[in-house]
């Protein structure tokens, strides 16, 4: 009875991980970029009361054994980077990877982070940065005259300034991928870093080599499906209550076993 309360219980634990995940999804449902979490569970150890093909008898032997499971565990909450569907908005320093890839984004200590987010704005030095004022690799200072912006699918930026007939060139946005994107390290503020389950970022251009193209005047939204979540929190709250139910009808069998003398 005693080893049903403890399995039960881990199973509890599991669903409230997986009820945190999916709280977190359906919160930044509407954050630019998000890229969603998902629980995955696997089984404990298991406590072998007859091991499988031991003796029966001198001419059998058993076809399963008999094993008993010790509960559950988290096994991992990764990100899943599905493509997310692009959203116009008309803002010229708002750009979407149609693709594989990541912005570059420097940090203040110098490092690199990597993003999904194209909401990007122009400082007052006329540099281009994320809504944290984190600087964007590869851009160079927009002129203060500038009287139009254009980022090509490559990442290409171009400026028109009065006086001239001609763009000019105001930088080449830095593109970057990594073999496992799901083990990056999410840190926040819609960026990552690498880690040594992600490997080394591979830089690039983007809409070549396989890396995604740039669409100008759009941004990625969530990967988020509400309608997939809730259907996914109410499963987590069954299963959740299911183990809650199992902790009380072995509570039950461990008090009739107590009271069979009174």
């Amino acid at each position: 009875m005693i080893r049903a309360l403890y399995t039960a219980a881990t199973g509890m634990n599991a669903q409230e991980t997986n009820i945190n995940v999916i709280s977190n999804n359906l919160a930044n449902v509407n954050t630019t970029g998000f890229k969603k979490g998902r629980a995955d569970f696997q089984d404990l150890m298991y406590q072998y009361l007859l091991e499988p093909g031991a003796q029966t008898s001198q001419s059998t032997q058993s076809p399963t054994g008999i094993q008993i499971g010790l509960g559950v565990k988290t096994a991992s909450v990764g990100k899943v980077f599905q493509q997310g569907d692009l959203s116009s908005t008309s803002n010229p320093l708002d750009v979407a990877i149609q693709g594989d890839g990541f912005f570059t984004v420097l940090l203040p200590d110098g490092t690199n982070a990597y993003s999904r987010a194209g909401n990007f704005q122009v400082n007052s030095e006329g540099k281009m940065v994320t809504s944290d004022g984190y600087e964007i690799v590869g851009a160079s200072t927009i002129p203060n005259n500038a009287q139009a912006i254009t980022i090509a699918e490559d990442g290409m930026i171009s400026v028109r300034v009065p006086g001239s007939a001609a763009a000019q060139t105001a930088g080449q946005l830095q593109a970057s991928r990594f073999p496992n994107n799901a083990g990056l390290r999410a840190i926040g503020r819609n960026l990552f870093q690498e880690s040594d389950a992600s490997g080394s970022p591979v830089s690039g251009v983007f809409s070549k080599d396989g890396f995604g193209r740039l669409q100008q005047g759009f941004l990625e939204t969530s990967n988020v499906s509400v309608v997939e979540q809730v259907v996914n929190m109410i499963s987590a709250q069954r299963a959740y209550e299911a183990s809650s139910k199992g902790i009380t009808a072995a509570d039950e069998m461990l008090s009739q076993a107590i009271n069979l003398k009174r």
